[in-house]
């Protein structure tokens, strides 16, 4: 029985260190560029133009700062590609015969806390790219743009633990 004991205790040890390692990954650098595009409201045709836009301008992004080495060449590359965002959210919004306003901002920008996989992200006021729809009040979506930490992320990949699901077997 001890050795069960012992060797759950090794087990519990062993999973609450790569639990913190692991969160420590996810933490998103100081100096960061963000991206987030707001939707007017929570309505099926909204989000779903929400998704189009973000779709279209994760790619863009993801395009144009693949090769950047700094932030401060991100940050340039970002500031000298506005009209291209700008273009590509205006042609989305005629598809979609979207008729509200829209407004592009980089800058810093305020977030919302968000929980993410386990992760809170605090609120503040983050250097960002923003992407608002009308009036701005449908549910979000944001990323990190550099470092890339989550352009072109959409694999819904889900990281198990074998010591977690052993522990959750017997325990």
């Amino acid at each position: 029985m001890k050795k069960y004991i012992l060797l759950g205790l090794i087990m519990l040890v062993f999973y609450i260190g790569t639990s913190h390692a692991m969160e420590k990954k996810l933490m998103i650098p100081d100096d960061s560029l963000r991206i987030r595009v707001i939707p007017n409201s929570n309505s099926d045709y909204d989000q779903e133009v929400k998704k189009k836009v973000k779709n279209k301008v994760q790619i863009t992004m993801y395009n144009l700062l693949k090769e950047s080495k700094t932030v401060t060449e991100a940050r340039e590359i970002v500031e000298n590609n506005l009209d291209i965002v700008d273009n590509e959210v205006k042609e989305i919004l005629l598809t979609e015969n979207y008729k509200d306003n829209y407004d592009i901002n980089y800058g810093y920008n305020y977030f919302p806390e968000k929980t993410y996989k386990g992760v809170t992200y605090n609120e503040g006021y983050y250097e960002s790219l923003v992407v608002k729809l009308g009036k701005g009040e449908g549910d979000n979506w944001w990323c990190v743009l550099y470092p890339p930490l989550c352009l072109i992320e959409e694999d819904d990949t889900e990281y198990k633990s074998l010591v977690k699901e052993i522990l959750n077997r017997y325990f």
